[in-house]
């Protein structure tokens, strides 16, 4: 019975990971390029300079901008700049803008004058694919919510399916076929086995309103808005009086905060009815400063006196244990050092996902290797290997050479990024389709390794920023783009070279051992 439950939990493990893994792949990979959406932002928007961070300063300038340009607005939102973002952003609502009423703008943080910066989702693009994958609201989101559940069902199996997992963990035979794989995919998710339990069940939890919204449903019926409301601790402005007042200066209500909260960032400040009597300005802090959201963290002030109205409530504690959960999902309180570890660990799992794909369609093969034909199946399931894997590398790539190549000027310019990177995934497809399997993996590695690697020479060609200029002006994030972008071009080579040597020869051995049912690496071989 024992070994039946094993052999039970083998075939989910198999099979989930092999149905779910091609969308799973795309899932980690722009969900690991996520945790520095920041940094990606500043490459792609390489006209916003970074400056000496100076909050007081930048609060007067938006202040000032707004007053001379969105006087009309009912709200205006104001982001500062940080260690990660460069631009100091403002917007507002005009019913008379597009993309649903809102103007957003990019200030100099020195200047407080517009910057012209190419229009680019940059890494917003990745950061909402990861749990949207491009399509309309909801479906994306249930569907990523879902293949989240089959990640975290898949580790559940993976755990039970191996007897020996931490002795596997020590175990790596290379240049032994399959064995290499299994051994890589075993030593691997055991590894970062904490970090993608801690992302597959707090992704849960982060759409917990989706999967679980029986009793937000009871208590609010269909006014959702007002559950957010109260689980965030906003509060409705009150209407407008239409009786002018000036707005008090932002850098006073800035230090009043200061002496609220010593040594808290603001991250976001939000102002209601500005220019009225009613006017009322929320100072929200820095997602940085904690790892849970923390809604006892904004102040909210009477514009027109500049008198403190309320703070925050406290957090319940099932409020703070659903914050935690989210805020260790999303990692935006996490330093450089800490930022690279997760991403370390994203790439882990992408890697695991991938030769959890590569196995089986590996030990299938054996069992044809002596025959001309592959069955159909497998030849679908080896092209779309090939897509969702190097063709995903590729299309990435794309959309980055796809940013320095269109002229900024161009109408719609962002939308013709997005639409690239489809277009060379797709294309990644049919030359799978029309290239035997080693041939179509070596040629689309080989080719993301060129277009990764020349990604700096590009960008300094196009931007007057290559890599040289970077180090010199200490412009970090853009200098750890190129060098990243470098040395997956570099891995991606290595990769490539050995898909395109010939294949060694199946012996006997290793095709009596495919045939041969057993529980090994989380399938049952057999199958």
């Amino acid at each position: 019975m024992k070994e039946g439950f094993r052999q039970a939990m083998a075939w989910l493990h198999t099979w989930t990971g092999l149905i779910f893994g091609w969308l799973l792949f795309a899932i980690f990979l722009t969900g690991t390029l996520s945790y520095f959406k920041d940094e990606i932002n500043h490459w792609t928007q390489p006209e916003v300079r970074s400056h000496a961070l100076d909050p007081v300063n930048s609060l007067g300038l938006a202040q000032r901008y707004l007053e001379a340009n969105a006087a009309h607005a009912s709200n205006w939102m104001i982001r500062l700049p940080n260690a990660r973002e460069a631009a100091l952003n403002v917007g507002w609502r005009d019913p008379e803008a597009g993309r649903r009423g809102f103007v957003s703008k990019s200030l100099d943080a020195q200047t407080g004058l517009p910057v012209e910066a190419r229009d680019s989702r940059g890494g917003e693009f990745f950061y909402r694919f990861h749990f949207q994958l491009e399509m309309p609201y909801p479906f994306g989101r249930w569907l990523s919510t879902f293949c989240a559940f089959i990640m975290l069902l898949g580790l559940v199996t993976g755990i039970i399916t191996h007897k020996k997992i931490f002795k596997e963990f020590f175990t790596f035979r290379p240049g032994k076929g399959q064995r290499s794989w299994l051994d890589g995919h075993n030593a691997i998710g055991v590894l970062v086995l904490p970090f993608h339990l801690m992302i597959s069940y707090s992704s849960l939890v982060l759409f917990m309103y989706m999967v679980m919204p029986a009793g937000i449903l009871a208590s609010y019926g269909g006014n959702t808005g007002e559950y957010f409301n109260e689980l965030f601790g906003r509060e409705d402005a009150p209407k407008a009086a239409n009786v002018a007042t000036p707005l008090v200066p932002l850098p006073t209500l800035y230090a009043k905060v200061e002496e609220l909260a010593p040594g808290a960032r603001i991250g976001f400040i939000q102002l209601q009815n500005p220019g009225d009597r009613n006017a009322r300005v929320t100072f929200t802090q820095s997602s940085a400063d904690n790892v849970a959201y923390r809604r006892s963290t904004h102040w909210t002030f009477d514009g027109a006196s500049g008198a403190l109205l309320t703070q925050g409530a406290p957090e319940s504690g099932a409020m703070m244990t659903a914050f935690s959960f989210a805020g260790l999902h999303m990692g935006n309180f996490a330093g450089p050092w800490l930022r690279w570890l997760y991403f370390v660990f994203g790439v882990a799992g992408t890697a695991v996902i991938g030769t959890g794909l590569v196995m089986w369609l590996g030990k299938r093969q054996l069992k044809h290797a002596k025959s001309a034909h592959m069955p159909g199946e497998l030849r679908l399931v080896e092209v779309l290997n090939i897509a969702s894997m190097s063709g995903l590398l590729l299309a990435v790539a794309g959309f980055f050479w796809a940013n320095r190549l269109i002229p900024v000027a161009a109408e719609g310019r962002a939308d013709w990024e997005v639409n690239t990177f489809f277009l060379v995934w797709a294309l990644s497809l049919v030359h799978a389709v029309l290239r035997s399997g080693r041939r179509a993996w070596g040629e689309q590695l080989a080719l993301g390794a060129l277009a990764f690697a020349l990604l700096p020479l590009l960008n300094g060609l196009t931007t007057g920023q290559g890599l040289d200029q970077s180090l010199r002006s200490g412009d970090w994030a853009m200098a750890g783009f190129d060098l990243t972008a470098l040395a997956t071009g570099v891995f991606l080579a290595w990769t490539a070279s050995k898909m395109l040597r010939p294949a060694k020869p199946v012996t006997k051995r290793a095709s009596r051992a495919a045939q041969k049912p057993t529980v090994e690496g989380g399938e049952v071989s057999g199958c």
